[in-house]
């Protein structure tokens, strides 16, 4: 893959084989690719592979923190705009604003992708979230006191792929 394990750990530069290799004057920096995330409900993410080991790279013009990862999409709740295996690329560093696409990670593990909707707070002046499927036949989830939950990342670029 050309990554050294010191850029996915944040830890490096952001010097890779991979950009060793692009032409001169190329913005071209990878961003790995680290797991599924699923357009539904909550579900576990694991990261199959060992510190520094991604399954790919993806190739971006965009600069971003060293932070930024890109996940696989499962599922069907965020259909029509995002679809089965579309690549959503991820930054952690950029705070979402209201209709951002973002991924949402419970304490337990269990992460999902949704359009970010806030709501203002609630009677402990704790921010309520909504975060909302683009297809309307799944249910808008909420991130409060009663499901504690946190914003993993904002998505900043989504990778699309002709279906053969």
């Amino acid at each position: 893959m050309g990554v050294w394990v010191s850029w996915l750990t944040g830890e490096g530069d952001g010097t890779t084989a991979a950009t060793m290799n692009t032409p001169p004057g190329s913005n071209a920096r990878p961003v790995p690719v680290v797991d599924y995330i699923t357009a539904g409900n909550w579900d576990t993410v694991t990261d199959p592979y060992p510190t520094g080991r991604g399954m790919e790279a993806l190739m971006t013009e965009r600069r971003n923190s060293a932070n930024t990862f890109a996940l696989v999409v499962r599922g069907t709740s965020m259909e029509p705009e995002f679809r089965e295996d579309d690549k959503v690329i991820i930054n952690p560093d950029v705070t979402p604003q209201p209709g951002d696409f973002v991924v949402a990670k419970l304490l337990e593990e269990e992460a999902t992708l949704k359009k970010y909707r806030p709501r203002g707070n609630d009677a402990q002046g704790q921010p309520v979230i909504e975060l909302v499927p683009l297809n309307e036949d799944w249910r808008i989830l909420r991130m409060d006191t009663s499901r504690p939950a946190r914003i993993i990342g904002t998505v900043i670029e989504h990778r699309r792929y002709r279906r053969c």
